[in-house]
């Protein structure tokens, strides 16, 4: 059986976007910056490490704007060409109910995202990431996600897209690991109690 985990960067206040998609504050140092090194290789090796990437439409359409090509940049570091290099490897499925073009080892589904992500997480395979808060707020309700990684930026933004949804019941959970980054930013890793 497959552990499906659920992580993202999120504000001190719990959003995984600002009001209007805004992403600007991810990188932990300040608006429209850029993650340390050091936390971008954490989520360059959990791409590496990963066994099937779901996305929602939104997630998606934010990555394959970019990662595909971000390698053939003239200014690509050597880190963002790994990262690029991993992501379009990395097998990945989109959850969408609307037409959605898909490419980079990347599948389109249009049914029900819980009845899918059932099926696959009963499947003997490699673990999966869950990306996008409406999808994984369906995981969430539905009890799917194995694992919790919360990378906190220390901001606060006011409103936005929340990274946990409202649920029918609690769900417990145990601290597995905590880790500092540059710019204060701290991840924290829960596991779900069954």
């Amino acid at each position: 059986m497959r552990k499906l985990t659920f992580a993202m960067n999120v504000t001190l206040d719990g959003y995984t976007a600002a009001p209007g998609d805004d992403l600007g504050w991810s990188g932990g140092e300040g608006p429209d910056s850029s993650p340390s090194d050091e936390l971008f290789q954490w989520w360059s090796d959990r791409v590496a490490a990963t066994g099937l990437a779901l996305y929602g439409r939104k997630l998606w359409a934010g990555m394959s704007s970019h990662w595909p090509t971000a390698d053939q940049q003239p200014d690509a570091t050597p880190a963002a060409i790994e990262y690029a290099r991993r992501w379009r490897d990395m097998p990945k499925v989109v959850f969408s109910s609307t037409p959605t073009p898909v490419d980079w080892n990347t599948r389109l589904v249009t049914s029900d995202a819980v009845t899918e992500i059932t099926r696959l997480k009963a499947e003997d395979a490699g673990p999966m990431d869950i990306g996008g808060a409406t999808l994984a707020g369906a995981a969430m309700r539905a009890g799917l996600i194995d694992e919790y990684v919360l990378v906190t930026v220390p901001v606060l933004v006011g409103g936005g897209t929340p990274f946990f949804t409202a649920l029918d019941n609690w769900v417990n959970l145990t601290l597995a690991e905590t880790r500092t980054f540059p710019g204060g930013v701290l991840l924290t890793r829960y596991e779900t109690r069954r």
